[in-house]
């Protein structure tokens, strides 16, 4: 069985009128919360054995910070594809992965992180800011992912419902 992790970036800021979508920060909200998911994760030992990221500003910057916080010491892949994209994309990029990799975490964007959720559990869930799904899927290998696969919600966190501030 492997474990898919799926992160929405964290809060980003508007506060930069030149900067493209591609290129915003991180906000002050968002620095705070995407360290303490990755806190998160320690304390649940679900630290991943692999990251994947849209290489978005806003996305890179939220996963090293979980990736420092939760102790993963791997090298975080940035991939083009995951910004601006589809569901398939995800499925693509799964299916290469190496079998070495039990706990994979894609850090993207909505509304594609809801879909995926969506299509791989049935369940249409909400994923604010910083959302966290934990994902048990169905297969023994990554390249077996497909559209038919069947996981499991194990639970989803939002910074809302962990923390109090």
């Amino acid at each position: 069985m492997k474990t898919l992790l799926i992160l929405r970036h964290a809060k980003s800021s508007w506060n930069y009128s030149e900067l493209s979508d591609y290129d915003r920060p991180l906000n002050a909200r968002g620095k705070r919360d995407a360290p303490r998911m990755g806190k998160h994760l320690r304390e649940q030992r679900l630290i991943p054995d692999r990251i994947l990221t849209s290489s978005a500003k806003r996305a890179r910057k939220t996963a090293s910070s979980v990736a420092k916080a939760c102790g993963y010491t791997g090298k975080i892949k940035k991939l083009d594809v995951f910004y601006n994209t589809v569901v398939g994309v995800y499925f693509e990029k799964l299916k290469t992965l190496p079998d070495k990799y039990e706990r994979v975490m894609v850090v993207g964007h909505n509304p594609t992180v809801e879909q995926l959720v969506d299509y791989l559990t049935g369940q249409a869930r909400r994923m604010p800011t910083a959302a966290l799904a934990h994902i048990e899927l169905s297969i023994q290998d990554w390249a077996a992912l497909d559209l038919n696969t069947i996981g499991t919600l194990v639970n989803l966190w939002t910074p809302k419902t962990l923390f109090t501030d």
